[in-house]
């Protein structure tokens, strides 16, 4: 995908078939990207998907920081869908108006900040957000797929 073609897909997947769903609460803490990156790397070692582990630690490091430093929400939520073909990690958090903005092509001197989404476009299969709560909305979820190359999608 091209820098100028940064466009997140704008509805989740469905919820894998023949999948389990993990689910992970922190506080919104320095500590919270650390926890959650733990957290999603043994999950992916214990259900075989080792070979996504390096991308989806990143990925979602990148997109629990965002939460933390850019919103005041008290909890961060990750909620991980595991099936044989593919993962999807949700991270939720309560400020449903604060949607990322990808930096299409990050200059020098932001190299090391503000590449989060960028880097979550080049390495998801998809991505998106989703905002809850209708007319009244109440939290929001950023979210990314990857898929095993060596299981055909």
């Amino acid at each position: 995908m091209t820098p100028s073609t940064l466009t997140p897909t704008p509805v989740p997947p469905p919820p894998p078939q023949g999948g389990e769903t993990y689910r992970l609460a922190v506080p919104n803490t320095a500590a919270a990207p650390r926890i959650a990156r733990d957290f999603l790397g043994t999950l992916l070692r214990v259900s075989r998907h080792d070979a996504l582990a390096d991308d989806a630690r990143l990925c979602v490091t990148e997109l629990v920081t965002n939460a933390h430093r850019h919103t005041r929400t008290h909890r961060i939520g990750v909620t991980v869908a595991v099936n044989r073909k593919r993962i999807t990690v949700y991270v939720s958090d309560e400020a449903p108006w604060s949607l990322p903005v990808p930096n299409t092509l990050p200059t020098v001197h932001e190299l090391g900040c503000g590449q989060g989404v960028f880097l979550l476009d080049r390495v998801a299969e998809t991505w998106g957000s989703t905002i809850y709560g209708g007319l009244s909305p109440s939290h929001k979820a950023v979210w990314f797929t990857l898929a095993r190359n060596d299981t055909p999608a």
